[in-house]
């Protein structure tokens, strides 16, 4: 097989399976080193084949669109993140809006992330409120708050980042919803003055959905 022929890189590239993958995904695979893939990778890029999602990470051109939660993993290899925030309440129907940008809530600094597939805006939250998560669908792919979780996320943000978390279009809470469960997750909140804020938004929510 020849090392530098791009056509040969793309069988490995079927081979993994998926929507996107990674130069080391690729490299492994392969058996070729990741200097010698890029190149390879690289070349297929300009031939319209497929296109650089950021630094590292790749995707083919052809086919549906990609769906940004696809290349979460990839992103964030070496750290755990969840979907939260608005991103979380769309997909939930919660929210009817679909964000510009993708959600999500982290243990490590808050950041922007910019690539061809959208923007990720990632946020910090404190450890004791760093649960209330599973796979999306239970099929695995990407990690999702809870839509209770997800709530009570874009509440404890607000109280620093009000005009971006603090306001909402309109809620459609489905009935399953529980404002129980919102409420263990508040008394997790170490901060008091930040627990008492949340709990106040809650509870305002609450009373306009009876209403």
């Amino acid at each position: 097989m020849r090392t530098h022929d791009p056509r040969n890189v793309m069988v490995f590239i079927k081979k993994l399976g998926q929507p996107a993958f990674t130069t080391r995904e690729l490299s492994a695979v392969s058996g070729r080193t990741a200097s010698t893939i890029v190149q390879c990778l690289n070349r297929l890029v300009r031939q319209g084949l497929l296109f650089k999602v950021c630094r590292g990470v790749w995707a083919e051109a052809a086919g549906r669109v990609l769906s940004p939660f696809t290349i979460i993993p990839h992103l964030f290899p070496h750290q755990r993140v969840y979907v939260s925030f608005i991103s979380a309440l769309h997909l939930h129907g919660i929210v009817e809006q679909i964000p510009q940008v993708t959600t999500l809530a982290s243990l490590g600094h808050t950041r922007t992330v910019r690539t061809s597939a959208g923007v990720f805006s990632v946020h910090q939250i404190s450890p004791s409120l760093f649960g209330g998560f599973d796979w999306y669908r239970k099929e695995g792919g990407f990690l999702i708050a809870e839509p209770e979780k997800a709530l009570v996320d874009s509440l404890y943000l607000s109280s620093r980042r009000k005009k971006q978390f603090g306001y909402f279009p309109e809620l459609h809470f489905p009935s399953t919803f529980s404002f129980k469960k919102t409420a263990a997750w508040v008394g997790r909140i170490p901060e008091e003055k930040i627990r008492l804020y949340v709990r106040k938004k809650l509870e305002a929510l609450r009373n306009s959905e009876e209403s």
